[in-house]
């Protein structure tokens, strides 16, 4: 045989064996890597709500569309005078136009009616100003004592609790999330006989804010969950 085919060959069968007691190691390894667990991360806070949307609606009848506007200018300087008085400055008060009707010009109208038309008129506050407006709210009664009967709990002008710094909030919340995470992960590897390894894949969850409960809408439950794929070890 030719020496250079014989040490050719010689090289293959030496590669050959090298191989294959690498082989099973490499399999070894390859399966422990294909080996995952899933889990997900929860995290909630509870924050104070930094805006407020409240809108103060009232109603006025007259006979006569003078008497109307005359009534709405005075509610609305009784309202606005109140709210300062709390105060929320006059920039952060918006006075919309009166939605007059004419009862007497409703397809299904009578002329029995005690009175022709009736203003719906709002006065909306829009602030950071959240304890102030809170603190207001619990002294309508004296808006009542002069003359202006506000609407409570209107469909068409509820009052709106925010929260506006969940950027400033996610950095935060999205660690804790992870680090809950990889504890409940940690747990699983142990009490399946493994290690926690890598991790494969992860996503996060979209960021809910709502409310903690029906009576108290100003306080908000922020609410995270990420997903987070580990390798597991043997």
């Amino acid at each position: 045989m030719d020496k250079a085919k014989f040490y050719g060959a010689l090289a293959i069968m030496a590669g050959l064996i090298i191989l294959g007691t690498m082989f099973p190691a490499a399999v070894k390894e390859f399966r422990s890597y294909d080996r995952t667990v899933n889990v997900k991360g929860l995290c909630e806070k509870e924050v104070k709500a930094d805006k407020v949307i409240w809108p103060l609606s009232y109603k006025v009848v007259a006979n006569d569309v003078q008497s109307v506007y005359d009534m709405t200018d005075s509610g609305n300087a009784k309202i606005v005078e109140f709210l300062k008085s709390g105060g929320i400055p006059e920039s952060e008060i918006s006075i919309s136009v009166p939605q007059i009707s004419d009862k007497y010009a409703s397809e299904y109208g009578s002329n029995d009616r005690a009175y022709r038309y009736i203003a719906t008129n709002v006065v909306t506050v829009c602030s950071d100003r959240v304890d102030s407006v809170l603190a207001l709210m619990d002294r309508q009664q004296e808006l009542l004592r002069k003359g202006v009967v506000v609407i409570g709990g209107s469909w068409e002008n509820p009052v709106e609790f925010r929260y506006e710094a969940l950027n400033e909030l996610k950095p935060s919340m999205i660690e804790e999330a992870t680090k809950n995470a990889r504890e409940v992960g940690q747990k699983f590897a142990s009490d399946s006989g493994s290690r926690l390894g890598k991790i494969k894949t992860a996503s996060q969850g979209v960021f809910s804010i709502k409310n903690r409960d029906s009576n108290t809408p100003y306080i908000k439950k922020v609410r995270v969950v990420t997903s987070v794929t580990y390798y597991l070890k043997n």
